[in-house]
């Protein structure tokens, strides 16, 4: 890392379930409302479908799903997260996403072994903010690279 990069990470805060996530601020290219999706067969079932997210068809993926919580229905605060992962542009629907955050990298920790019900690979990190934890995501390793080129060809 180059030393004029800053000791601070911005990052998107969302949550899911009772937890708070976040993700670098750079990987995220919008935050929209939940809309329509468009299914699309044979694909794996935390891959929603489609949107048309103005002019461009952007796959859509269920964090829920993807890291095993169980499914609830959509409400006033469901936002999907427009991020580019490994070079997809792809959206994450979350329960909500209401939160920008500098998080100093002195408090950002390796992640433990276990955290809640998501599976360890998923994680980067945990922040710790006052009463607050944050779960660092690693977008990358949200989808294996067969996940990916099967979103490339959606």
């Amino acid at each position: 890392m180059s030393e004029y990069i800053t000791s601070d990470v911005k990052v998107i805060v969302f949550q899911l379930k009772n937890e708070e996530y976040g993700i670098p601020v750079q990987q995220v290219r919008s935050i929209e409302k939940i809309q329509h999706v468009t299914r699309v067969p044979r694909t794996a079932s935390f891959i929603k479908g489609v949107i048309n997210l103005r002019g461009v068809v952007t796959p859509i993926l269920d964090l829920r799903k993807r890291f095993g919580l169980e499914e609830i229905g959509y409400n006033e605060s469901t936002r999907i997260i427009i991020v580019t992962i490994n070079k997809i542009e792809a959206g994450l629907i979350v329960d909500a996403a209401n939160d920008v955050l500098d998080i100093e990298k002195d408090l950002i920790e390796p992640a433990p072994e276990v955290v809640g019900s998501i599976e360890v690979e998923y994680i980067q990190g945990v922040a710790k903010l006052d009463k607050r934890l944050i779960i660092m995501l690693e977008l990358e390793s949200v989808l294996n690279s067969e996940e990916a080129r099967s979103l490339q060809t959606i």
